[in-house]
Parts: C-alpha cells; sequence; structure tokens
C-alpha cells in the first residue's frame, strides 16, 4: 500500500483514484479530475508526470478551453524511491503554469519497502502555528479531497506553496564515484545538481552508513540510508518462505557507535545535510538526499557508477535518443538506447555514443544495442527496470536494430 492510501485512511479524507491503465490512454484523465474536484493535495509517480508532459505539450490551450485549472493545487507530491529528477519537475510545472499550477506546488518524497515515508517536501502555508505545522508532516491532515456543501474542508489548507523551496547542491561527479561528498560551485566542472528528497519526518531517524563495515558515515561519505521509526516494516511477507534471506534488511545494527538501535536498510545510497529550516521545537531539520539504488551501481574500474549519470549523458547526445539504460555484462558497459528515427541514423549513433561516455565518464563502452521505442522495460512507477533488460539482452529477446560490439 502506497504513501497516499496510508494517509488517507489516516486521515479520513475523501480520495480519488485514478487507474493507471486509463492514464495510459487518457494522459489528461488525471489534470480534469483534480480541477474538477478542486484537489488540494495530489500524489503521483514520475511515470504519471512524463506521461504528461510528452503527451500534453501542445494541449494546454485545448485544456485551459475545457476548464482545466489548477490553481486549486497546494502540494503535488511525487512518490519515488530514486534520486529526484530535477528536469522533469521544472518542465511539468513550466509547462502547466498556464492552467493555475503553482510553480511551488510540487514537491518531492521519499520511502521505500522498508519505510513508506521518511522524508517529505512539505510546503507549509505562512499562517500555521508550529504545532499544526507538525500534525501536518505528521500526515493527520495530509491527504487530498475532503469536500462539503461548499466545496473543500478549509483544515487541508494547512498545506500551502508559501513554504521554502527544496534544496538543491551541486556535488563533484569524480568524487561520488568513490563515495565521496564535495560540495562544488554551480557550472563547475564535473558537477551533478542533486535536489532533495525531503525533510526527515518527526519521530524517524536516518543515518548513513558504511556498505560494507556498517559502521557510521560523516557528512562528506555517502553510504547507505538507514532508517529507524515506529512505522518501519518487519519483514517481507512471501509464500515461498524466503523471509529469512531479507532479515538483516530490517534488523541491522551499526558496527560501532550507536549498536543498540535497530535499523532498517532501505537499499539507497544518499548523504544527509543540516538545513537551516526549524521545526516546531526550534530543532534545524536534517534533508536527505538520494543519489541511486544500491543494487544498480556499477563497479568499474575499481569505482562506483550511478546508471542515470552514463543515461543522460547518452540522451543528451543527440535528440533522436528516446530513452536509454546501461548495465554491466563480464565487466563490460552495455548501453541499450531508443531510436526515436530513421534506422539509417543507428549505425552513426554508435560512434557518439562511445565518445560521449568516454569523454564525460572515462569509460569504454563494451556494446551498443540500439532498439525500438518502448523495448526498455519501465515499471509503474516509471523507473527501469534495468535486470529485466539485462536478462533480455542475454537471452537475446530484444530484437535490436542494430548491435556493435566494442572489445
Amino acid at each position: 500500500m502506497s504513501l497516499c492510501h496510508l494517509c488517507s485512511i489516516y486521515s479520513g479524507h475523501q480520495s480519488i483514484l485514478v487507474p493507471p491503465l486509463e492514464l495510459e490512454s487518457n494522459a489528461s484523465l488525471w489534470l480534469s479530475a483534480v480541477s474538477q474536484y478542486k484537489v488540494r493535495v495530489t500524489f503521483c509517480s514520475y511515470s504519471v508526470m512524463e506521461m504528461c508532459t510528452r503527451g500534453l505539450g501542445t494541449q494546454t490551450g485545448t485544456l485551459k478551453s475545457r476548464g482545466v485549472n489548477l490553481s486549486c493545487v497546494r502540494t503535488c507530491m511525487v512518490v519515488a524511491e530514486e534520486r529526484p529528477r530535477i528536469a522533469l519537475t521544472q518542465s511539468f510545472s513550466k509547462l502547466f503554469k498556464d492552467l493555475g499550477l503553482s510553480t511551488r506546488a510540487v514537491s518531492t518524497t521519499f520511502g521505500c519497502r522498508v519505510n513508506v515515508a521518511i522524508c517529505l517536501q512539505v510546503n507549509l502555508s505562512f499562517n500555521v502555528s508550529p504545532q499544526r505545522a507538525k500534525l501536518a508532516i505528521d500526515g493527520s491532515k495530509f491527504v487530498r479531497v475532503r469536500r462539503d456543501s461548499s466545496g473543500l474542508d478549509p483544515s487541508i489548507g494547512r498545506l500551502g506553496t508559501a513554504g521554502p523551496d527544496p534544496t538543491t547542491v551541486y556535488v563533484d561527479m569524480r568524487a561520488l564515484r568513490h563515495d565521496r561528498v564535495r560540495l562544488v560551485e554551480r557550472g563547475s566542472p564535473h558537477s551533478l545538481p542533486l535536489m532533495e528528497s525531503g525533510k526527515i519526518l518527526p519521530g524517524v531517524k536516518v543515518i548513513i552508513a558504511h556498505t560494507e563495515t556498517k559502521g557510521p558515515l560523516g557528512d562528506s561519505h555517502l553510504g547507505e540510508v538507514w532508517v529507524s521509526s515506529p512505522h518501519n516494516a518487519n519483514g517481507y511477507y512471501t509464500v515461498y518462505g524466503e523471509e529469512a534471506l531479507h532479515a538483516d534488511h530490517f534488523n541491522a545494527r551499526l558496527s560501532f557507535g550507536d549498536t543498540q538501535t535497530v535499523w532498517s536498510r532501505t537499499g539507497y545510497l544518499g548523504f544527509l545535510r543540516r538545513t537551516e529550516l526549524t521545526d516546531a521545537s526550534g530543532e534545524r531539520h536534517d534533508a536527505l538526499y538520494v543519489v541511486g539504488s544500491l543494487d544498480e551501481t556499477l563497479e568499474l574500474r575499481g569505482m562506483r557508477y550511478h546508471p542515470i549519470d552514463i543515461e543522460t549523458s547518452v540522451i543528451r547526445s543527440h535528440k533522436n535518443i528516446a530513452e536509454c539504460a546501461v548495465f554491466t555484462w563480464t565487466n563490460l558497459l552495455v548501453v541499450v538506447l531508443e531510436l526515436d528515427g530513421p534506422e539509417q541514423e543507428a549505425l552513426d549513433l554508435v560512434a557518439l555514443v562511445t565518445n560521449v561516455v568516454l569523454e564525460e565518464h572515462y569509460l569504454i563502452v563494451g556494446v551498443v544495442v540500439i532498439v525500438d521505442p518502448g523495448v526498455i522495460p519501465i515499471n509503474s512507477r516509471g523507473e527501469k527496470q534495468r535486470m529485466h533488460l539485462r536478462d533480455g539482452f542475454l537471452a537475446d529477446q530484444l530484437d535490436p536494430i542494430y548491435v556493435a560490439y566494442n572489445m
């Protein structure tokens, strides 16, 4: 059960659920429902946001003529288990600004299987008392729609767009490959923008731990995000009796330091930074920056690479590259890209992609696979299924346009 469902049940407000299959055939359905019911708080995934951005980019005038008005939205929360997509959220906000969507309405959250609500980027209205603000963050007045004869329940107005913008920092990508966090100026060579996933929720403790030694790490190190809170999950339920295989995910302890606290391992790499924002008790909030999934990182040349960084470089290199995914195969880097253009361009893209990856990441591409659009599997949350793609590649099931082996 997702964060939006749990918050809705807890708060007792009316919720409107839109089936994903209907969204695929009608991308405007979500925005129309938000406008029709004057929704204050709405949840979505990056896949829905991308679907609206791509499918409705030229239809904002038509939507406006149909009476779609998004000025009622105070918070559009993106629920995801990944690094915040800065470019996508900015494009979405800019595109639907003409429909009344506030540029500060889109916010991020991070949760995972061991804990569905670790941090939120909640925008609190300026007239909220500290006690009620904390209550809103806790989730008691957080979700969706509660309607009466005059429209919306005014108590939902505790969430607004007058809160502070999420913090974005720039880190050295080269240091990140060695699990170190070094802040640099915007525009510096090899700088990588990272937007915070949100502020740590009250009652939630987060620590960054070394992936191998399980010891606590300082602010300048990248490590696995561990979480301890009353609403942590106790384990996975399976019908195959494999619960013991994942026991360490839910009952982890630090190897030194605070060895008494029981933590849950999220499986995601990130780091913490203290912000200037204060909570109801006057304490400053810690912001969590999620960098990527530990299981999907690429160990090459003794360094840790994050697939999304390589994929972003490849997608930027040519206008006809619709999507890209990377993985390793016998210590070789495999780049799979979707060609949205004439097949005659496939051969030219091989040299282009190889050079871009070498120049920006100092990696030699072992295999370039060019496929048709839609081949790279993506789940309902908009996350690439790189391991499924790898299995399809090894089983020779991708039906590629062209394959180049640079060995």
